[in-house]
């Protein structure tokens, strides 16, 4: 399966009936991430999981389901260098990039569209910070 650049943040959750409607419980730690804001409209894929008739699970399959509901590890790592290209200013005026799976980073003193080669100095579970190594010329 491909998963859009847009991506904004992946969970698990069930879909409940309620007053007519199906509603999906979007955990507070999504919104807290700083992408999501309440209120907003966002668009929503979804993607099938076993059901709870189907035969039960092996040991390796159980332990398939529990990674996937734990938080993926970040997909960059302390001292990685890239080059990406700055997508947004956050509001504390800092240039914002994402990476696999819609993963942010954070990287000061940058503009937006501005391209650049990065070196994380910081990883977190949900964001990563880098200072710019270099700025790229647009047609690099």
């Amino acid at each position: 399966m491909e998963i859009s650049e847009e991506l904004e943040c992946l969970f698990s959750a069930s879909i409940e009936k309620q007053d007519g409607s199906y509603v999906i419980d979007v955990p507070e730690r999504e919104l807290q991430l700083g992408d999501l804001q309440q209120g907003e409209t966002y668009r929503v894929a979804l993607v099938s999981s076993p059901t709870q008739s189907e035969p039960e699970q092996s040991d390796q399959a159980e332990t398939d389901s529990q990674q996937e509901r734990d938080p993926p590890e970040p997909p960059v790592e302390d001292g990685e260098t890239r080059e990406v290209e700055i997508e947004d200013i956050g509001e504390q005026g800092d240039g914002i990039t994402r990476v696999e799976r819609g993963f942010v980073v954070i990287v000061p003193d940058t503009k937006e569209s501005e391209r650049v080669k990065i070196e994380i100095t910081d990883v977190r579970q949900n964001v990563a910070f880098a200072e710019v190594v270099d700025r790229l010329s647009y047609y690099e």
